[in-house]
This record gives structure tokens, C-alpha cells and sequence, in this order.
């Protein structure tokens, strides 16, 4: 409020409160200094003007977006468009920040001394209809052409805003942008010379020429490494079928005899399963000793098939898998040769009678299986379904680490072993209800296995033992009950176990051998409630579904 009764709106920290940077006012100064602004009581506000003893309500607020000065920012400017708000930025210029555009404008190149010539020199660009903030540190009267050509020549010149014959030189920034009809405004840009540019051009050439030499020598490099490792570390075997050659990349291949000899004529048995007898063997070469497994029942034509399934199993590496170190393939002769496991079967660790393991050990055990399971079902290379999980595939190190054997070998089956008998396809007690019903047989088969082995695992004995009272013969309806009364304990035969994690398993366990495979969880989620990650729902009973293992 003026003192002549003049209502003004001026931009903040103007150069001076004079009427040029004022975008707004009443026109009241010719009232006197007794006119007061007033807020009346509907939210109005109104300066009440004596005019011949009455009052007169003056004002109307600016319908001009480009009204307020300094709406845009430091080197921008205001424009009547459908944008709000309606900025933009100087020629060389980009907005501060593209999502505020009334933080104004910043140069998008660098400015170096204009008197280095052989650096950068400069042009003028012009933009007619502007007005800016009047603050020039040179004026002179020229007519345009002079006006550009004598800020092009002062090095502290970085623009002008020309009008009315009048060269007024500005340095950046520049406020309050905005149109008008009457004046330029000339804005010196940068731009590269031709001699920098032509040096720039032949720097490019010259660090393109070096990159390039440099990524052939790496290459080639790379190239010699991956031929002796990989190239030359084949292993060809010099007999099959088709009189052709076979290589392999990761598996040492045998002769029959030097297996036998290894086996001192395969006369150390350490176990007998659904794919064949094992027996224990010293390599002559290093003297390891292994497993070595002489398969049965397995095709007896198709080389390459077996040839490629035995490749697969030998790609697979986990800490929970047996890991296969070799193999013969000796005319009709299939043997594979795997990692010697000293503590056993999980059967043999689990079940002896010179006592239980540890809880922690039992515990520790049934996240070994499952990782192990996860990594064939979801993270090797080719997605394996296991179909025979049961203590005596489960191996144990010297560490008592658990490791799944036999993995990858259903598909070695001969032609009518490969439908729904038990012996083959899973072990009775073990095998899912789908095997039974000529379901198409998916990963949930090995979870509801491993949700078997998990409470033999838990509980230390058979999920069928008939040499015990008969409510708690059935392993699975057993431990059922015991969750739906409270009583766990009776589980671990009062062992001093972790209660939570005793609860945690036995849920888990229901849920892997429900008789619905899609009920029963992916071995993923398995072993994240393993680990206590996720929570666990109470599982259903699950006595509608004995009847389909009888």
C-alpha cells in the first residue's frame, strides 16, 4: 500500500520498487494516504475509495499467467501457453530441473575464455517480443547489426536486450522474462570451432583405433584360455555303437576292466537299489576311493540318449548332491562312477539302534534334502523330477552333510519299467498317490516323498512300523494326532528339542503329503518355512488319503 492510496504487487528483491517491475496495482493513487485494504466477511478483499461521500470497490485480480515477474526463474521466460507453468528457457539453456521449471534455467555447454579463440567462439541468437529485468552494465545506441557485432567482440557481454535503437549489454542471469512486442533480446551462445572440432573428430578416430586393438587382443586372449581348457580338456572316447567318437567336457569316461580291476571284480558291495548294485572302488590313478554303481535294467540301444541323460547328471552340481565323477559305457555295459560317501545312507545314520542323532543334527539334515531338491527342481540347468527320495538314496559325508544319490536316472529305465510299479518308480511307502492313478507325475510327487522322509527324519523311524502300538503304526496319522492334542513331545520320545521348531517341521511335513498335489507347497516355499520365513497355516487331516497307500 502506497502512501498516494496505490495498491501495488511487486516481484520479490526487485532492483528497485519502481512502477516498471510492478505486474499488478489498483490505479488508486490519485485516493490520498486514507485508503486501507479491508477483508470483508464473505473472504472478499476490497479498498473502500471516498468518491463523493461514498465507496467504491476497486479490484480484479490479473487473469495474465504471465503477470507475476519471476513466474519462470533466472533465465527463463514467460509464454501464454497451456502449460503451467508457462516457461521456457533461454537459447544454450535447460531447465534446472525438467519437473520444477520455476527454478529457472542453467547453460548446457561450458563457457571458457571468449579471447581463446582456438577453443570456442560464439554466435548470436535472437528472440523477438521479449522484455527483461532493465539492469545492463553498458548502454549504447546502435542499430541491431552493430548491437550483435559489439557483443560478440566484449568478453563480458553475454547478452543484450535491443529496443528503441538502445543496446542495453546484460550479463547472466537475466529476470523476469516475459513478452513484449517492442524489443529483442540477443543471447550469445557457444559453439565448437572448426579447428576443435576437427581435432575432436581425429581424437575419436584415435581412441576408436586403440579400443578396437585392445578388444581383438582380449579376444583372442580369451579365445587360447577357452580352447586349452575347454577344447583340449575333452575326453573322447575311442569306441560305440556307430564306431563314432563322443566327447565330454566335465566326466572322465572308463573301460569296463578298469572298473572291475577297481573293484577288485566288484566283490565289495555297499548297497542294492531300484537302478542297481554299488560297489566301493579305488581308482588306480590317484588312488580316490568312489562308488561305483552297476546299472541294470537300463536301454540297451540308444548310445547318444544315454550318452546325454549321463552328461545331464554330470552338469548338476550342488553341495547337496552326490556329485558324479565318471562313467563306462563299454558295449553293453553301463556303470557310473560317483563320490564315496563314508558315513552311509541316511537310513543306516538314521535308524541304527546304537541310538538317535542329535536334534540339531536331524534338523540340520532336513534342510540339506530340501536344498538339494529345490536346486534339481528350480536352479539346474534342466529341470530333474527325482521320483525315488527315501532315506536309502539319501547319503551322508564325513561332515554328515546330506546328499541326494541316484537323481537324473528314471529316464535310463528300459521302456516297461517306466509306468506305475513301485519298485522302479518310487519305493512303497514313499511313492505319491498319483503314481497310483496314472496322474501326469510333476515335482509335487517329490515333495510329498520328502514330506515323508522328513517325519521319519524328525520322529527317528519307518513311516509304516508294525511292531508298535497300533494307533501309532502309520507314522502320518500319528503325528497328526499328536498336533491336533498338543502332545509333540511324544514324537522325539521327550527328547529336549526346540518346541517351535519341532511344531514347524511337523506342519510342514502334513502339508508336503496331502493327497491333493496341489495342496502340497513347492519345494521353495519349503524350505523358506524351514528357515522361518514364512508362516505356517495348520495343516488338514490327512486321513482321507490313507487308503490310497494301502
Amino acid at each position: 500500500m502506497q502512501p498516494d492510496g496505490n495498491l501495488v504487487q511487486y516481484p520479490v528483491n526487485p532492483i528497485s520498487p519502481t512502477p516498471q517491475y510492478a505486474y499488478w496495482n489498483t490505479e488508486t493513487y490519485t485516493a490520498g494516504d486514507n485508503v486501507s485494504l479491508n477483508l470483508d466477511h464473505n473472504g472478499q478483499l476490497y479498498l473502500p475509495i471516498p468518491l463523493n461521500n461514498s465507496w467504491s470497490i476497486e479490484y480484479s485480480s490479473s487473469s495474465d499467467k504471465c503477470a507475476p515477474l519471476g513466474l519462470c526463474g533466472l533465465n527463463a521466460y514467460c509464454v501464454l501457453i497451456d502449460e503451467d507453468p508457462p516457461c521456457l528457457c533461454l537459447p544454450g539453456f535447460v531447465f534446472i530441473d525438467q519437473g520444477q521449471k520455476d527454478l529457472g534455467c542453467r547453460r548446457n555447454f561450458s563457457t571458457v575464455d571468449c579471447a581463446n579463440k582456438n577453443e570456442t567462439r560464439y554466435s548470436i541468437t535472437d528472440l523477438d517480443g521479449l522484455e527483461w529485468e532493465d539492469n545492463p552494465y553498458s548502454v549504447l545506441t546502435l542499430n541491431e547489426t552493430a548491437c550483435k557485432e559489439d557483443c560478440l567482440r566484449d568478453c563480458d557481454c553475454e547478452g543484450a536486450v535491443y529496443k528503441d535503437k538502445t543496446c542495453r549489454k546484460q550479463k547472466f542471469p537475466l529476470r523476469y522474462g516475459r513478452t513484449d512486442k517492442t524489443g529483442s533480446t540477443l543471447v550469445k551462445i557457444g559453439i565448437e570451432s572448426k579447428g576443435r572440432n576437427k581435432q575432436l573428430q581425429t581424437d575419436i578416430f584415435i581412441s576408436g583405433v586403440a579400443m578396437l586393438t585392445f578388444a581383438l587382443i582380449i579376444l583372442a586372449i580369451t579365445g587360447v584360455v577357452i580352447y586349452r581348457y575347454r577344447v583340449w580338456g575333452y575326453k573322447k572316447i575311442p569306441y560305440s555303437a556307430n564306431g563314432g567318437f563322443v566327447e565330454d567336457v566335465t566326466l572322465r569316461s572308463y573301460t569296463y576292466v578298469e572298473l572291475e580291476k577297481a573293484t577288485k571284480g566288484f566283490t565289495d558291495e555297499v548297497g542294492k537299489g531300484a537302478f542297481g548294485t554299488v560297489y566301493k572302488g579305488v581308482i588306480s590313478n590317484g588312488g580316490r576311493v568312489v562308488a561305483i554303481k552297476k546299472l541294470e535294467k537300463v536301454v540297451g540301444e540308444g548310445e547318444r540318449e544315454f550318452q546325454n541323460e549321463v552328461n545331464a547328471i554330470g552338469r548338476t552340481h550342488h553341495k547337496n548332491l552326490v556329485k558324479l565323477l565318471g562313467y563306462c559305457h563299454d558295449g553293453s555295459n553301463r556303470l557310473l562312477v560317483y563320490e564315496y560317501m563314508t558315513n552311509g545312507s541316511l537310513a543306516d545314520f538314521l535308524f541304527r539302534s546304537d541310538g538317535r542323532p542329535a536334534w540339531e543334527e536331524r534338523t540340520g539334515i532336513v534342510l540339506n534334502v530340501a536344498q538339494g531338491i529345490l536346486y534339481l527342481h528350480e536352479e539346474c540347468e534342466t529341470q530333474i523330477i527325482h521320483c525315488d527320495i527315501k532315506p536309502e538314496n539319501i547319503l551322508m559325508s564325513e561332515q554328515k552333510c546330506a546328499k541326494l544319490a541316484d537323481f537324473g536316472l528314471a529316464k535310463l529305465l528300459k521302456s516297461e519299467q517306466t509306468r506305475t510299479h513301485t519298485r522302479f518308480r518310487g519305493t512303497r511307502g514313499y511313492v505319491a498317490p498319483e503314481w497310483h492313478r496314472n496322474m501326469p507325475i510333476t515335482v509335487k510327487a517329490d515333495v510329498y516323498s520328502f514330506g515323508v522322509v522328513l517325519l521319519e527324519i524328525i520322529c527317528c523311524r519307518r513311516s509304516v512300523n508294525m511292531d508298535i502300538p497300533e494307533d501309532q503304526v502309520v507314522l502320518e496319522n500319528w503325528v497328526y494326532h499328536c498336533l491336533e492334542a498338543d502332545e509333540l513331545h511324544k514324537l522325539v520320545q521327550d527328547e529336549e528339542v526346540d518346541k517351535n521348531k519341532l511344531g514347524r517341521m511337523i506342519k510342514i511335513g502334513l502339508w508336503c503329503i496331502q493327497d491333493e498335489p496341489s495342496l502340497r507347497p513347492s519345494m521353495k516355499k519349503v524350505v523358506l518355512m524351514l528357515e522361518g520365513t514364512v508362516e505356517i497355516p495348520p495343516p488338514p487331516n490327512p486321513d482321507s488319503f490313507f487308503s490310497s497307500k494301502s
